[in-house]
């Protein structure tokens, strides 16, 4: 992977104009942005290479918070509706 960095992924960064990132941030940003677009953690899990999704839960923690906000806005609307909704009415609250 060194070899790909420094010769491919570096130039194709310059070429472009991006800043100057490693190629691990990609990955990072890849897995936290599926993480809140509640892909299924076990997939993120896959996707990383992960031996288990308890690895991919304890690196991207920090997306917890966020998600956890979005389950209960979505709890309290299924539960205190004052409207009958259908499921994708509740989903678009996340």
């Amino acid at each position: 992977m060194d070899n790909f960095a420094q010769r491919n992924f570096k130039r194709i960064l310059k070429v472009v104009g991006l800043p100057n990132i490693r190629l691990y941030d990609l990955r990072h940003t890849c897995a936290t942005l599926l993480l809140l677009a509640w892909m299924h953690a076990k997939v993120v899990s896959e996707r990383l290479g992960h031996a288990s999704i308890r690895e991919t839960m304890d690196t991207y923690s920090h997306v917890l918070p966020s998600m956890q906000k979005q389950a209960s806005d979505a709890l309290e609307h299924l539960l205190f509706s004052d409207k009958s909704e259908d499921y994708q009415q509740v989903r678009e609250l996340n």
